[in-house]
């Protein structure tokens, strides 16, 4: 598909096609971007040749950008949100990303005894279904650039409001609480924590596939398509507009009890993240799963209305009884892309004794490592 585009064969293309597994290849003009930008503290990409040669490139092709753009740009350092469940706090990166989502269906479920049935029970995976939706519903309807949001990330996640919400959940039947665009993304995630206790959350995406596939030649830089979720809808807090940041689901995740942090963790792949986190943490936190039995249990994703992907690895009769409920089930053989991948590190106790639990998802070539 990105074959035609200039820049990425340039640089990804050597010898006209794909590398080979193991083959050895360079990126020359990479590695000339990274040492600009390393000279000069960064500011390369945003005034200097690297930014002269993107925005270049793109009005070349009638794009919007200008040296102005990148040169006024400021990163955010914001104040995580959080949401409390079963004695611990889970934090995420506030609107415009997604992470609100896996705080209002934890929310939701905090009015739910859930563990008075097995984990894989019907009854159990449907009330996390139906908390995903409602969820959803709420973060495709409201969740922008904060700047521009109409009801905030607060109201979004008061107790009375989310127990308002899981009274609408019928325990015995599925329902469409409301549909929407669910993205998919081609995402990484680390973390990494050390012997005196320091942990960091951390994701990076081009978003869906290889990003835009635009390859500015001679730079080795390539774009990405966040845009891609903004809304259309002229009535809409997501609706596009310059100076706007968009609606993002890349979302790092952060546990803490009494102050303290528990766990670093994530879980990749477009809107599977919130419902990849809140299934594992519900395995951990409800159930007492360790996050390597958490990270490997199978998973489902919901898309829209009552459709719901599930895992090969889905037990028979818990297939069967959401079935029963009114979800209509597809299964998915190939897990790499649709369930997500999770990285966790548990801590215990004092790092420098105790040490972490680390766990790494099977789905994707990750892998926990300690040094």
């Amino acid at each position: 598909i990105l074959r035609p585009q200039p820049g990425f064969a340039e640089h990804f293309l050597p010898r006209g096609r794909a590398p080979h597994i193991g083959e050895h290849f360079v990126l020359p003009s990479a590695a000339a971007t990274l040492k600009r930008i390393a000279a000069s503290g960064g500011r390369d990409f945003y005034e200097g040749e690297t930014a002269h040669k993107l925005v270049a490139h793109a009005q070349a092709h009638d794009a919007a950008l200008t040296l102005a753009d990148l040169r006024d740009y400021a990163p955010e350092w914001v104040t995580p949100i959080g949401q409390t469940y079963r004695g611990h706090t889970l934090h995420q990166i506030p609107p415009n990303g997604q992470g609100i989502a896996a705080l209002i269906a934890l929310g939701i479920l905090q009015n739910f005894d859930l563990a008075s049935r097995p984990v894989d029970h019907p009854d159990t995976q449907h009330l996390l279904i139906e908390a995903m939706k409602l969820a959803f519903a709420d973060v495709y309807s409201h969740v922008a650039d904060a700047r521009h949001m109409r009801m905030t990330h607060e109201q979004m996640l008061r107790p009375d409001y989310l127990a308002e919400r899981a009274r609408m959940i019928d325990p015995r039947v599925a329902q469409a609480f409301a549909s929407g665009h669910a993205p998919q993304g081609g995402t990484v995630y680390l973390t990494a924590a050390d012997k005196n206790g320091m942990m960091v959350s951390f994701i990076q995406s081009n978003y869906m596939g290889f990003g835009s596939g635009v390859v500015v030649p001679g730079t080795g830089v390539s774009l990405q398509n966040r845009g891609h979720c903004f809304s259309m809808q002229p009535d809409h807090p997501n609706v596009v507009a310059g100076g706007k940041r968009p609606f993002h689901t890349i979302i790092p995740g952060f546990l803490m009890r009494d102050g303290a942090p528990v766990m670093s963790f994530g879980v990749m792949g477009g809107n599977m993240q919130p419902q990849g986190q809140v299934q594992t943490l519900v395995r951990m936190l409800d159930y007492g799963q360790q996050p390597q039995a958490a990270c490997d249990a199978p998973r489902w994703k919901w898309n829209q209305g009552l459709a719901v992907d599930v895992e090969a690895g889905l037990a028979p009769a818990v297939a069967q009884g959401l079935r029963t409920r009114g979800h209509v089930l597809e299964g998915i053989d190939d897990p790499y892309m649709d369930f997500g991948s999770g990285q966790f590190i548990w801590r215990l106790g004092d790092p420098a004794v105790d040490g972490y639990v680390s766990a790494s998802d099977s789905r994707r070539d990750g892998l926990a490592a300690g040094f």
